[in-house]
């Protein structure tokens, strides 16, 4: 099934369900649809698919103003579909990456454990291709927290460490005679409401008057290193 035909999928879905109004809870693993945000660079223009670099760590922010994901060119076709459940065993199919290549993929980039997330000073979760005594993978997002490891060519599903269950996937779809790609939604264990719960007086203070702002229109991709001030290895 294409991308775009699975998403009309979901959303006829979701009108026979009453919609999809409001995210759910992480046990939710049905597609949550939101705002649709077109990827864009720095400079405001639409983000070209085969211009993504390979194995780079790019982030915006989707489908809240505060909530960070990552944008990942894999370098080669990701798995067609992975099956894979949430921490309370729901079960979801997650239908590979876009793009030409079919290499691109995005993912939440906070932390199923804990609930670590890139911030402006400082980023412990990203993605490693190398090995290391604590990565022994390689390829996967790495969080230096707790060492728990997410394969992004298998919808992030778990590999190593403590975290019991996947990254939640953002939703992409992508217009092949534009080569240009929008978020669109989420599938699998959303975190959004612990993630507010445990940060939003933090984000306030650093000056977001506004976390849960919905993001719609379009999302700022910039590279993970321009973004946060010191990543950590491990």
């Amino acid at each position: 099934m294409e991308r775009r035909d699975f998403l009309k999928a979901c959303t006829v879905g979701a009108a026979a369900a009453g919609g999809f109004a409001a995210p759910l809870l992480a046990a939710d693993a049905r597609p949550q649809l939101y705002q649709r945000a077109k990827l864009v660079d720095g400079k405001g223009q639409p983000l070209r698919a085969k211009a993504i670099p390979a194995n780079r760590n790019l982030i915006f922010h989707y489908p809240y103003a505060s909530t960070p994901c990552f944008l990942l060119n894999l370098g080669k076709p990701a798995k067609a579909s992975a099956q894979l459940k949430t921490v309370n065993n729901q079960v979801y199919e997650w239908h590979g990456g876009v793009g030409a290549a079919r290499s691109v993929v995005a993912y939440s980039a906070i932390c199923a454990h804990k609930l670590t997330y890139p911030t402006r000073d400082i980023s412990f979760i990203s993605f490693r291709t190398e090995t290391s005594a604590r990565n022994r993978h390689g390829n996967v997002i790495h969080c230096c927290s707790e060492h728990s490891q997410y394969d992004p060519a298998e919808g992030a599903r778990v590999v190593a460490g403590p975290a019991p269950q996947p990254l939640a996937s953002i939703l992409l779809e992508w217009n092949s005679e534009k080569d240009e790609i929008e978020a669109v939604g989420t599938l699998g264990g959303e975190l959004f409401n612990e993630f507010f719960a445990k940060y939003e007086f933090r984000l306030a203070l650093e000056g977001d008057n506004a976390p849960r702002r919905p993001v719609e229109g379009r999302a700022v991709v910039v590279e993970l290193e321009s973004y946060c001030r010191q990543q950590v290895k491990c």
